[in-house]
């Protein structure tokens, strides 16, 4: 029988990630999603539920809350981004935790140490997990989830363990790595030119092998990243 999973986060992108995860993996049953804690206790009431995969950091209940609720919970895989929360998860005899924005990679060894055989540790994605379609995100800031237009963005900075995010107005700050971030952006519209910064190709305005112009500001490209920039931009060109 495959495995019955049910996914809790307040976060609607975090969500959209993992179902994105289950259509690659058909071993597993996705039994439903809920967006808060209070709402999952219900469902588990009446649902048998195999695998949770369970946001920490919700409003009114916390995941952790929510487990301890439970008098014979299932296997719980926490789901967080914030790792502080590691212990507490550890703590309560959780499967794994994985920190968001969890790549697929580690999902698959999540799953294998929920139910070990269950999945193979080494499959591949058969299609680009980033799609083009996405036109927002949605980003936690100042304890609220923004939803960000991918078309007015004109950079990505990074700086430690947040990164900001530049439009024409404004500057969003998210407790993220750029990394991270990167991985939610479609790779042929967001380039990275330097570890600290991301830029989307259609608003370069000009550039040469060390720097990139985009809306009056000139950001630097690093020469890890430069043959990947190149490549980028010779297919949006031609």
């Amino acid at each position: 029988m495959k495995p019955r999973c049910l996914i809790v986060d307040d976060e609607p992108m975090a969500r959209e990630v993992l179902k994105r995860y289950f259509e690659k993996l058909p071993v597993l049953n996705l039994v439903g999603e809920c967006s808060n804690a209070i709402d999952a206790f219900v469902f588990l009431q009446s649902n048998k539920v195999d695998i949770l995969f369970l946001d920490i950091r919700m409003p009114e209940l916390l995941g952790t809350e929510l487990l301890q609720s439970l008098k014979n919970p299932p296997k719980v895989i926490f789901t967080t981004a914030y790792k502080e929360y590691a212990l507490d998860g550890f703590e309560l005899d959780a499967v794994d935790y994985l920190l968001k924005p969890i790549r697929f990679d580690r999902f698959l060894r999540a799953v294998n140490k929920a139910m070990p055989g269950s999945v193979n540790p080494h499959l591949e994605i058969s299609e680009p997990e980033r799609k083009s379609g996405i036109d927002s995100i949605y980003l936690r800031i100042d304890r609220r989830q923004v939803r960000i237009i991918l078309e007015d963005i004109l950079y990505i900075e990074s700086a430690k363990d947040y990164v900001k995010i530049f439009t024409a107005d404004q500057m969003f700050l998210t407790r993220q790595t750029i990394t991270g971030l990167e991985e939610l952006l479609n790779e042929n519209e967001f380039v990275r030119i330097h570890r600290s910064f991301i830029v989307p190709v259609k608003k370069i305005k000009s550039f040469t092998h060390e720097l990139v112009e985009i809306h009056k500001k000139e950001l630097p490209i690093g020469k890890f990243y430069l043959n990947h920039f190149l490549k980028i931009m010779d297919a949006a060109i031609s």
